[in-house]
């Protein structure tokens, strides 16, 4: 596979990471938990060693509004399904949407 392909493989993996470490963070309650308190160190801090290791190919701005936007798109939809501590009216799930047209749109404007 060739380089530019690993970063963006890296981003993809680092945005789930950032998914996964927020749902973590709020299993932890705040810090009170501490198995999920670690799980959630451990999975941010490979979060963002992932964006590093994909920001060496793919432009930053470009990878931390993609890894920010998988971030919040997935971490909302997580919250909304597993916890119903958020609404999911069809406004805010709209502006949901644009967020995550604006991840593709991003991706597909790339080099």
């Amino acid at each position: 596979m060739s380089q530019p392909t690993w970063g963006w493989i890296f981003l993809a993996i680092a945005g789930v990471l950032e998914v996964i470490w927020a749902l973590c963070l709020k299993h932890s309650k705040g810090f009170t938990n501490p198995p999920w308190g670690a799980i959630a160190i451990v999975t941010s801090v490979s979060s963002v060693a992932f964006l590093a290791l994909a920001i060496r190919t793919v432009p930053l701005g470009t990878g931390y509004a993609i890894w920010t936007g998988i971030g919040v798109v997935g971490t909302t939809i997580a919250s909304i399904w597993l916890f119903h501590d958020e609404t999911a009216s069809p406004l805010r799930l709209a502006f949901i949407a644009l967020i995550m047209i604006g991840v593709i749109g991003l991706k597909l404007t790339t080099k």
